[in-house]
């Protein structure tokens, strides 16, 4: 599956931004989905994950609260950020996982990557 990631910008601190991610070459139906983030000079770092079905979302603690993970039926799934923080600033990617298990938080657990979308955030 091939994965499209955009949305990306620049924000001033408080701000918000929606990502989204999208499927080609098959559907991401049956993919737990997860976003990542990484920024220079760091490692790639999980941000939030969604089941296949959509019933059930995970986030990291540093975002708890401010972003919210979500999909849709038509092979798109979303990335909500709200009160961005200039920590927040990095390039996000998202990733399906097709093993079957859900929750998984190394980006080594992820099949498939879409390219990245860089996030700016201001203070």
């Amino acid at each position: 599956v091939q994965l499209q990631a955009s949305g990306g910008g620049l924000v001033q601190a408080g701000g918000s931004l929606r990502l989204s991610c999208a499927a080609s070459g098959r559907t991401l139906s049956n993919a737990n989905i997860g976003w990542f983030r990484q920024a220079p000079g760091k490692e790639r770092e999980f941000v939030a994950t969604i089941r296949w079905s959509g019933s059930s979302t995970h986030y990291a603690d540093s975002v708890k609260g401010r972003f919210t993970i979500s999909r849709d039926a038509k092979n798109t799934v979303y990335l909500q950020m709200n009160s961005l923080r200039p920590e927040d600033t990095a390039v996000y990617y998202c990733a399906a996982d097709l093993s079957g298990y859900y929750n998984r938080r190394l980006p080594d657990d992820y099949d498939s990557w879409g390219q990245g979308t860089l996030v700016t955030v201001s203070s």
